[in-house]
């Protein structure tokens, strides 16, 4: 079971890969893009993902995590995708330790930790939102909580170490999900 929830975080994650925007793409005739790639509605996380030049980090997180596979089950997921360059903010060595073998568990925590298990487009977001007095607080395929507010027009994500992320791109739906790319790499406590 721990490997299924595991498995469905991290599809859900690449997933986010393929995400890229607040906007809602999945009431649009036209496809998508991110990362420089369309985002196929009929496709699933991992094969949108891989195509995202925005998220190449996250693949190859999730590759080292050996959660590839996982990623092509059937959800729904919600992911909070960071790109490449909320890696990149990560304090210097970071991501190179966490892809070595031997931090796999603490790699996969971290991804699973941007997996929130069903499909939370940004209208079920905002419902979520004002059911909870301005709060949602999401339960992650790690185990953990994540935090959803509305701020002058942007959603924003907190951590469990007070970090914040911004939703800059939502509603990327995905034939096992939908994603939304964030603007910093979420933190388990």
């Amino acid at each position: 079971m721990k490997k299924l929830v595991i498995a469905l975080g991290v599809s859900v994650l690449l997933g986010a890969c393929a995400g890229s925007g607040m906007s809602n793409a999945s009431n649009s005739a036209a496809t998508p893009m991110v990362g420089g790639a369309p985002m196929y509605p009929t496709k699933d996380i991992v094969d949108n993902a891989v195509n995202s030049k925005d998220h190449t980090t996250l693949v190859a997180a999730v590759k080292a995590a050996d959660l590839v596979a996982t990623l092509k089950s059937p959800g729904p997921f919600t992911v909070f995708a960071p790109t490449n360059a909320s890696f990149a903010a990560l304090p210097a060595g970071t991501v190179d330790t966490l892809l070595k073998p031997e931090n796999k568990a603490t790699l996969t925590k971290v991804l699973t930790y941007h997996v929130v298990p069903g499909r939370m487009d940004s209208a079920a977001l905002m419902s979520a939102i004002n059911a909870g007095g301005g709060k949602a607080m999401l339960k992650t395929a790690s185990g953990g909580t994540l935090t959803a507010t509305m701020s002058g027009g942007t959603v924003w994500v907190t951590d469990a170490k007070g970090g914040t992320a911004a939703v800059t791109i939502a509603n990327v739906y995905q034939s096992n999900g939908v994603i939304h790319v964030v603007n910093k790499v979420l933190l388990p406590g």
